[in-house]
């Protein structure tokens, strides 16, 4: 009995913890939606107006990106952003290679009804190949590689980041509409990766590119540095507070299925119990026939726990894939967010006022050469300074340019924010259907105790509480 009873510790003990992790998910998201509500400057100007009766919006992908009026302003909401595409990668049991194996996993795309084959380092090439095409927009980062020891678990890990990253990348909209993202979903022949390298030879990134590039700073408010400020302080609020509903939802799925094992051994030991063949000893015979009874109805207990189990194990399963994962995939976009403000400052914003600070030294001692010798300059200065100046207003542009995409890209993270009343549907409909599947076990379990409580004539007697079984006379 001494196992029955840790087992039963076990369950009455989780009971408080189970309490406060759903206190604190739901303090969580109370939190979250305060900050929601305090809309920055920065976002006020991120909405469109709704078009008028008599001028409805053609349905075409343009719109998405270049909306009448300011094509600083995206028009896109999460279902559209979602309809784009939906990439399913699943992992290839089998490993190849004649030395070294390695993963392989299948991805098929909805958009493209295309099914490829790309390993780890496919993967690895084509985020390289976005960094490189897309240097100022949300770019998600992939999952640790790791060489050695890779279990199991790992690559289950592993395989679900590399699905969050493929369809964040599959609907942002510049990168949905861009050739390396076509070849790397639907392109099956061989050496996939030299063929996404050919394809961004040459061509330049989205500042090359764009015919709006050096009109960038045409569209931004005047004091857009002051409101990129604000809104990275409140998306980096907004990241902290997800990152705490994911940290409990996972521990709440784990406990779940900590619940399903635990219930499982719990009939199981029910069973041992009933089918214990020991012979009873001679002082004991009077209530043989109690105990055999008894034996009969533990033995037969293990069907419903079992059944218990798999529901706990379902509703964790349930909540892993529906609330855990898509907070997992808001939170790789916060982060890929948080990754693109810091390339801004350390990378065009930096190298911008370094060109400027040598611009500035350079001119002085041009000034300063001219006063002494009083000089016309020569042809080599006058083509440096020429040279300089250029470099200077090409980094100007591209400054505004990345403040531009930093604007659509913080629109789009807005535009992923009613994912949340996503997840919390998700989470209270498998907290409802579960707790209403176990309970029908439940009931269904209740009749067949009765055989448990009988009276020394075979008469069912009421079960008594742990307190009146306990209590001294």
């Amino acid at each position: 009995m001494t196992a029955v009873a840790g087992t039963q510790r076990a369950l009455i003990l989780e009971m408080p913890a189970r309490v406060e992790d759903r206190m604190a998910f739901f303090s969580v998201l109370t939190f979250f939606l305060t900050l929601e509500t305090r809309r920055t400057p920065f976002l006020l100007v991120t909405y469109s107006p709704a078009p008028q009766v008599s001028q409805p919006r053609a349905r075409d992908s343009s719109r998405m990106q270049m909306p009448p009026g300011n094509p600083l302003l995206l028009s896109l909401t999460l279902q559209e952003l979602l309809a784009r595409d939906t990439v399913q990668v699943e992992l290839i049991p089998e490993k190849k290679g004649l030395f070294l194996k390695h993963v392989e996993y299948e991805v098929s795309s909805q958009r493209f009804k295309s099914r490829v084959y790309r390993r780890y380092n496919d993967f690895v090439v084509f985020h390289e190949m976005l960094l490189q095409k897309f240097p100022y927009r949300m770019v998600p980062a992939l999952p640790p590689k790791r060489m050695l020891g890779a279990d199991r678990e790992f690559i289950e890990a592993r395989r679900r980041a590399l699905k969050r990253f493929i369809n964040l990348v599959a609907r942002h909209p510049p990168f949905s509409e861009d050739v390396v993202l076509k070849l790397f979903l639907s392109f099956s022949g061989p050496d996939v990766q030299n063929k996404l390298k050919e394809s961004a030879q040459c061509v330049g990134d989205e500042f090359v590119n764009c015919k709006l590039a050096a009109r960038a700073k045409d569209f931004l408010p005047a004091d857009i540095q002051t409101q990129f400020a604000i809104s990275r302080e409140l998306i980096r609020n907004i990241y902290n507070s997800f990152h705490k509903l994911r940290d409990r939802a996972e521990r709440m799925v784990s406990r779940a299925v900590d619940n399903a094992a635990d219930l499982l051994t719990f009939g199981k030991e029910l069973s041992a119990l009933g089918s214990d063949t020991t012979p009873l000893p001679s002082w004991a015979t009077l209530n043989s026939s109690t105990w055999g009874s008894l034996k009969q109805a533990l033995k037969g207990l293990s069907v419903e726990f079992a059944l218990l189990a798999d529901k706990a194990a379902q509703q964790g399963k349930q909540e892993e894939n529906d609330v855990v994962e898509k907070l997992n995939l808001f939170l790789d976009l916060l982060q890929s967010y948080k990754d693109l403000c810091e390339r801004h400052e350390k990378g065009v914003l930096h190298k911008h006022q370094r060109a400027l600070h040598k611009y500035s030294l350079m001119k002085r001692q041009m000034m300063s050469a001219a006063a002494q010798s009083r000089e016309p300059q020569s042809v080599e200065q006058l083509e440096s300074r020429i040279v300089e100046e250029n470099v200077i207003q090409t980094m100007e542009l591209r400054n505004y340019f990345s403040l531009y995409c930093l604007h659509q890209e913080t629109q789009l993270v807005h535009v992923y924010l009613p994912l949340t009343s996503h997840i919390l549907g998700a989470f209270v409909s498998s907290q409802i259907q579960g707790h209403k599947e176990m309970s029908k076990v439940w009931n269904d379990l209740q009749p067949k105790l009765q055989c448990l409580f009988a009276g020394p004539h075979s008469a069912p007697s009421p079960p008594r509480s742990p307190q009146d079984g306990l209590s001294p006379h």
